[in-house]
Parts: structure tokens; C-alpha cells; sequence
């Protein structure tokens, strides 16, 4: 993985076809995806259970670019080594999972994964503002984990502080929930560059057809654009 601030849009497979998770990431990706984002859910941290490892090792066959795994799971540090043999570039977990955040970003780092850390909208800017020089990303989420297409929830303050605090380092700000065209403008100019959507990318095609997946992204994409125009 290369650092650049220009936009990257993730399609979260939690809104794809699970009979065709391979054929899905590959697709988004020739229309048009950077990332492809996985939703790790384990009916604890969260109330939804969703994937493990082994469908991440399943996948990365079919992603050429970057595996980007949320893991909204508690505890988080066994199962890091598992994630990042499966083929994860990038491993966030969430600060509220634990009580050791610095020691989790050691050990996401040590595993050879670019390592996030994840907010949810209860959970200040402040509380990682001591991790900016351990962690590659910063992910927000604008809405409550453990579900997809909830209603967006406005974090555009807590991310223009992150902004703040990142500075010139090269850390990636992510937004996570309820992006679309109208919500892509107010994340991307608060100052988010990497912007996580599912239903928004992913309705309307399939792998039979997945042109409107490329309608989708394009349309995500220019709106959040046009904010630095």
C-alpha cells in the first residue's frame, strides 16, 4: 500500500451476494473500487455475526488491491495473527473493545498489517489522540456498528478534529456507515478520504450485471470530489 489523500471508496461486502463473496469483490473492483472493506462481526461487540478468517482467506484470492477488515469483535488481540494470515492489509479494531488499544496496534503492526483504530459515534476524537503516531488509519463511524444500511449519523466535528491531530502524518481518515452521494461531501470535506459504502454501492447490480456497481461508486466518488474542487 502506497499513502495518498485522494479519495478511495470501500464497498463493504456486507451488502454483497454471500453465495458469491469472490465474484463480488472482483467485480466491484473492475468497477471501479479501491478497497474492498469486510465487516468482522462476532455477536459480542456487536449484535450481528457476520465473518472469520477463513472467508477472508476465501476472498483475497479475488481482490487484487487492498483487504481492508473491520473487526468489530472483543477481544480482539487472539485473533490478529489469524486475520493478517488470511490476507488482511489492514486490520482496525475498535478503541471500546478493550482495554489495551496501544498494545492491540503493536500487535496488528508486529503481523506485518497496516493498523487502524476505530470510533463509534459515542466515542470522542480525544480518546486517540495519544495513538496518531501507531496507527496508518483512523476509522469513524457514522453510525451504530453491528448492522448496515442505517441512517448516516453527522460526525463531520469529530472528524475535522482528527484532521487537526493527524497533521502531516500519513494516516487515513475512513468513515464507515450511511455513505452516499449526499453524505460523501460533508465526510470528505470535514476531511475523510476513505470512504466505506455498501447498500449505496451495491444496489441495484449483481455479478450478472455489475454496472450499476460502477454507477454507484462513480457517483459516490464526484460528489465527494467536488468538495475540493
Amino acid at each position: 500500500m502506497t499513502f495518498d489523500r485522494a479519495i478511495k471508496i470501500a464497498p463493504s461486502i456486507l451488502a454483497a451476494d454471500f453465495a458469491n463473496f469472490g465474484a463480488e469483490c472482483a467485480a466491484a473492483e473492475a468497477q471501479g473500487a479501491d478497497w474492498i472493506h469486510v465487516d468482522v462481526m462476532d455477536g459480542h461487540f456487536v449484535p450481528n455475526i457476520t465473518f472469520g478468517p477463513a472467508t477472508c482467506a476465501a476472498i483475497r484470492p479475488h481482490i487484487k488491491g487492498v483487504m481492508d477488515v473491520h473487526l468489530m469483535i472483543s477481544p480482539v488481540d487472539a485473533y490478529i495473527d489469524t486475520f493478517a494470515q488470511a490476507g488482511a492489509d489492514v486490520l482496525t479494531a475498535h478503541i471500546e473493545a478493550g482495554p489495551h488499544i496501544h498494545r492491540t496496534l503493536q500487535a496488528i503492526r508486529a503481523a506485518g498489517c497496516k493498523a487502524g483504530v476505530a470510533l463509534n459515534p459515542g466515542t470522542p476524537a480525544s480518546a486517540v489522540e495519544d495513538l496518531m503516531d501507531m496507527v496508518d488509519l483512523v476509522c469513524v463511524m457514522t453510525v451504530n456498528p453491528g448492522f448496515g444500511g442505517q441512517k448516516f449519523i453527522d460526525m463531520t466535528t469529530k472528524i475535522k478534529a482528527l484532521r487537526s491531530m493527524i497533521g502531516d502524518r500519513p494516516v487515513h481518515i475512513e468513515i464507515d456507515g450511511g455513505v452516499d452521494p449526499k453524505t460523501a461531501p460533508l465526510v470528505a470535506q470535514a476531511g475523510a478520504d476513505v470512504l466505506v459504502a455498501g447498500s449505496a454501492v451495491f444496489k441495484g447490480g449483481s455479478v450478472q450485471n455489475p454496472a450499476p456497481y460502477g454507477e454507484n461508486i462513480r457517483a459516490i466518488r464526484a460528489a465527494a470530489e467536488g468538495v475540493w474542487a
